[in-house]
């Protein structure tokens, strides 16, 4: 399945391969097309398997291209762990 510019209609999901109990924050950060990178608000979807996601809103998707995407989780205690990248193509609709 393609993801479009725009879509709004879509859940970024990702496996962190941590055990997501008590942490403090989840995020999906992100990397556009053009450079820019930003963040993303997570909700936990299965603690014990790590999996994390983002439903996305209106024009977040903003631009066509290759984003990429990883998780970001913040303990209770301070400590960070970034996740691995996923590489995803951005379509321009109508193409």
């Amino acid at each position: 399945m393609k993801i479009y510019r725009f879509q709004s209609a879509l859940r970024i999901t990702v496996k962190t391969f941590v055990d997501l109990e008590g942490i403090e924050k989840a995020v999906i950060k992100y990397r556009k097309p053009d450079g820019k990178k930003g963040e993303f608000p997570a909700a936990v979807r299965d603690t014990e398997n790590g999996v994390i996601f983002h439903e996305c809103i209106e024009g977040e998707l903003d631009a066509s291209g290759w984003w990429a995407f990883w998780a970001y989780i913040t303990f209770a205690d301070g400590r960070t762990a970034a996740g691995e990248t996923a590489k995803v193509y951005v379509w321009q609709e109508g193409r």
